[in-house]
């Protein structure tokens, strides 16, 4: 599986676009974590933490960063790990414009070596259509996903070669407005946390882990305060 931290925070890189004729993305039974789930998220973890309760005073108001569910969705945040915010999205539009409709039929025509040509590097290429055939198997069922409990949907998505516990992880918390769900592999939110937590060292993904405990059930929120935290609070 692929490393899951990335070169720059996943909460910087935009949603997947949407193109005129594109197959319409899966129903999910989650609401987005935007609006009154994320207010009543974030009174809660001020109310539990302090160091949260400033953070949050200190970034401002959260950016809405939700996503529509869907292979679209899923393939951007794989195309993007470990590149720049800049590369990521002009590697995407190249893709997009190539895979009109963005399905994973119409990606399985594109040969290899067009994906390449586009920017893909050769694992991510394997990656894209790797996923392409598992969705056209059903394996996972993208639109059932929402009907499973947070570790249950995770082990779906981790079945899929190229698909990591970052990736899984991030596409419920964006995807499908899961509320407690904590990227610990996320290099940008180790070294947000080591900053709002005073720590000598930055914290490793079990580290962070184990802090995020006290958080729940708002595991996703306190996740994307430390990203708004990294990327506008300065050093």
């Amino acid at each position: 599986m692929p490393d899951g931290r990335a070169a720059d925070s996943a909460a910087d890189r935009r949603p997947a676009r949407r193109r005129t004729g594109s197959a319409p993305q899966v129903a999910t039974g989650h609401a987005p974590l935007e609006g009154r789930r994320l207010k009543r998220g974030l009174s809660a973890l001020a109310d539990a933490d302090p160091d949260l309760a400033a953070a949050i005073a200190a970034a401002g108001a959260l950016p809405v960063r939700s996503r529509d569910p869907g292979f679209g969705t899923l393939l951007n945040i794989i195309m993007a790990q470990q590149l720049s915010t800049a590369s990521a999205g002009a590697i995407w539009n190249r893709l997009e414009a190539e895979c009109d409709p963005m399905t994973p039929r119409t990606l399985l025509r594109i040969h290899p070596r067009r994906l390449r040509s586009i920017g893909l590097s050769k694992q991510k290429a394997l990656y894209a259509r790797e996923l392409a055939r598992a969705l056209e198997r059903g394996e996972p069922d993208l639109a059932s996903l929402h009907a499973l409990a947070d570790e249950d949907a995770i082990t779906a998505l981790t079945q899929v070669k190229g698909i990591g516990r970052w990736t899984a992880e991030i596409y419920l918390l964006f995807a499908l407005g899961r509320a407690d769900v904590m990227p610990a592999d996320d290099l940008a939110l180790q070294i947000a946390a080591q900053r709002l937590k005073r720590l000598d060292k930055r914290p490793t993904g079990r580290e962070l882990r184990a802090m995020a405990e006290a958080w729940q059930p708002w595991r996703s929120v306190a996740a994307r305060v430390l990203w708004h935290y990294y990327r506008i609070v300065p050093v």
